[in-house]
């Protein structure tokens, strides 16, 4: 199989959408970023599973959704980047009251959904910018509650396009991370949207979220939708949306904000380049204006640096940086 053929490879039978030499600027919400070296949009999830069956073992792979808490090096990605907003996006209420949702929904519509059906408890959902894969990958979370409280099941997708069904019990989940258990006793981590296995699990044993059942409560869903609305209000006062950014750059330290620690240390406002720690929120790192992927992982690089310096406390980066340096 020559991937560097596009028209070639869609002619086995694929019906999604094959490019080369893609910038990852336009896939990420930092708007910075290397080159992939090539990126396949599948139209459906049969279509994402014939593309995974063919393949190559050693095909370097990274499944992406909204790119909202990702930072792709410079240098690009070797491999495929498989972009799944917009093809997995199926979104139903079940019999049995819980929710079916695919890896491509943004946690906005997730909880707009709920709502509608009078479902209390996803409201947090609206609070998140990024799809239900990487909240999974993540176990994203804020205003006390975190996805993986909600979910009953998941389905997974091996790189060999072999589906499974998962429940909470198969991961260890913990403040921002989530570690699937295997059966010989060693563990995956979750490396953006995949799951890298540790020395002891076979390549094979790679796997990325395709769905959840989640379960909320029934309740009145006029309320959870003024909730959501202003959760949407709060996050517009308080964050700086109008430029682009990856959400919180830094896990919380236990009974702390490294938003607090990063003020305190007087570092709203340091800038490395077209990077700049925000001045209306210090947990981000905004894109001023021609920033490069250095400039963010530098100065990821120097907050956590001066922290740990001035405080003692070193602080943990939550985005999922990969790619070339």
């Amino acid at each position: 199989m020559n991937m560097n053929e596009p028209a070639q490879f869609i002619a086995e039978g694929l019906r999604g959408t094959l490019r080369c030499g893609v910038p990852m600027s336009k896939h990420t919400s930092w708007r910075a970023g290397g080159v992939a070296e090539r990126i396949y949009q599948p139209a459906d999830l049969d279509d994402l599973l014939a593309f995974l069956r063919g393949l190559p073992v050693d095909e370097p792979l990274y499944a992406v959704g909204l790119g909202s808490n990702l930072l792709v090096r410079d240098g690009g990605l070797r491999g495929t980047v498989l972009l799944l907003h917009g093809a997995l996006n199926g979104l139903r209420l079940e019999a049995d009251g819980s929710i079916y949702v695919e890896a491509g929904v943004a946690g906005a519509k997730l909880a707009r959904f709920a709502a509608l059906h009078d479902l209390r408890g996803a409201e947090f959902c609206a609070g998140i910018p990024g799809t239900l894969g990487g909240m999974l990958t993540m176990n994203a979370g804020c205003y006390g509650s975190e996805i993986w409280q909600k979910v009953l099941r998941v389905q997974t997708v091996g790189r060999n396009g072999t589906l499974h069904e998962r429940t909470p019990l198969n991961y260890e989940i913990g403040y921002r991370s989530v570690k699937r258990i295997e059966e010989r006793g060693s563990w995956i981590e979750e490396r953006a949207g995949f799951t890298q296995s540790s020395l002891l699990a076979p390549r094979s044993s790679e796997e990325f979220f395709l769905a959840a059942w989640l379960k909320f409560e029934a309740g009145d869903g006029a309320t959870a939708r003024q909730e959501i609305k202003e959760l949407l209000g709060k996050r517009i006062a308080s964050q700086p949306l109008e430029l682009p950014n990856a959400g919180s750059v830094f896990r919380n330290p236990p009974g702390d904000h490294a938003a607090r620690l990063i003020q305190q240390c007087g570092l709203k406002g340091r800038c490395i380049g077209g990077a700049q720690v925000s001045e209306k929120h210090a947990n981000f790192i905004v894109n001023s204006g021609g920033a490069t992927a250095a400039d963010i992982e530098n100065l990821i690089k120097e907050v956590q640096k001066v922290v740990e310096l001035q405080t003692g406390v070193k602080l943990q980066c939550e985005v999922r940086i990969i790619g070339e340096q």
